[in-house]
């Protein structure tokens, strides 16, 4: 009898707890923050801070101690954040298991995506969608160090990174490349020109990402293995402001070939034809080394391994073939 009264008296301790009390303690753990936790989940402060305080109560400890400005986990609170993050998952997993009985009706497929890939997930999530219209997806674009946070948070089902991923060992898998190619606007005198050189590359007024970025990088390895001197005219934030600045015959650029659009080709840039380019990178599928994929989740990346990477490929042949 005393094995079946002490789980049911621990039962009664916490069945006050709310699941909205262990996703309002969630946010403020993870951000270190109760008003960014407040911002998140369109809540006030002074809510968040009740919600803590009441959760904290039934608890019998405090769950964060503050050190000047800045909040921490006490032990109870380490505890309690890895049984809020336990049952969270296996609400998602019961949520997606009975969207897979309903033949995935409304169920919902989170992504995060690296920003230099963001010009192909439309493309593949078009495709994707046709397939299996009554999913809802969110897709998050940002840098490769953002979305490693965001992985290690357990925030995403699936990650389109760049390779190679040096910072962290995860699950990836190979995905496509993301060949670097030279551009120029249409009128520019290297148009039509075969096999032009890097040192007539080097001498024309270059439009570069700044020198943190990795195709930077990667343009930078090329010219220092010919031992040619690379010099930048102009460095710009993204690909939108450099194929801007290409357009007003600033100059040209590097850039990844997914980020041209295929009427771009056609109406407004060329692809030169230089040598020892394009310079090829990759892509991986990533996923957080926790929990196996839900059902959506693995469903999505066979579909990456297979008409996702077609749809690419296809893509690209039809923008070489411009050249």
């Amino acid at each position: 009898m005393m094995l079946l009264t002490k789980p049911r008296a621990v039962v009664k301790q916490f069945k006050s707890i709310t699941f909205h009390q262990l996703q309002v303690f969630e946010a403020a753990a993870r951000h270190g923050n109760f008003t960014r936790a407040a911002e998140e989940l369109l809540l006030t402060q002074p809510t968040v801070s009740i919600q803590i305080k009441q959760l904290s109560k039934v608890i019998g400890f405090p769950l964060f101690k503050q050190i000047g400005k800045n909040i921490y986990l006490t032990e109870a609170g380490q505890e309690l954040l890895t049984i809020a993050r336990e049952t969270f998952q296996k609400f998602e997993k019961l949520e997606l298991k009975i969207a897979d009985l309903k033949d995935f009706k409304s169920a919902q497929l989170n992504l995060g995506v690296v920003t230099t890939a963001k010009y192909v997930i439309s493309h593949i999530l078009q495709a994707f969608c046709q397939k299996y219209p009554n999913v809802n997806i969110s897709l998050t674009v940002a840098s490769q160090e953002e979305l490693f946070e965001r992985m290690m948070s357990d925030r995403d089902d699936l990650y389109l990174l760049r390779q190679p991923l040096e910072k962290i060992s995860i699950p990836h898998y190979p995905f496509v490349e993301n060949p670097l190619v030279a551009i120029a606007r249409q009128d520019h005198r290297l148009t039509g020109k075969k096999q032009i050189t890097l040192e007539q590359l080097a001498r024309e007024s270059l439009i570069l990402p700044e020198p943190s970025s990795p195709m930077r990088e990667a343009v930078e390895r090329l010219f220092v293995k010919y031992k040619i001197p690379l010099q930048v005219k102009l460095e710009l934030g993204n690909n939108e402001a450099i194929k801007e600045a290409i357009a007003l015959g600033l100059g040209i650029s590097i850039v990844s070939l997914h980020a041209i659009g295929l009427n771009e080709l056609k109406t407004s840039f060329t692809l030169l034809d230089v040598k020892h380019f394009p310079i090829i990178q990759h892509w991986a599928i990533a996923y957080s080394p926790s929990p196996s994929l839900s059902t959506i989740a693995h469903t999505f990346f066979e579909f990456l391994q297979a008409e996702g990477k077609q749809v690419i490929e296809k893509t690209s042949l039809a923008k070489l073939s411009i050249m």
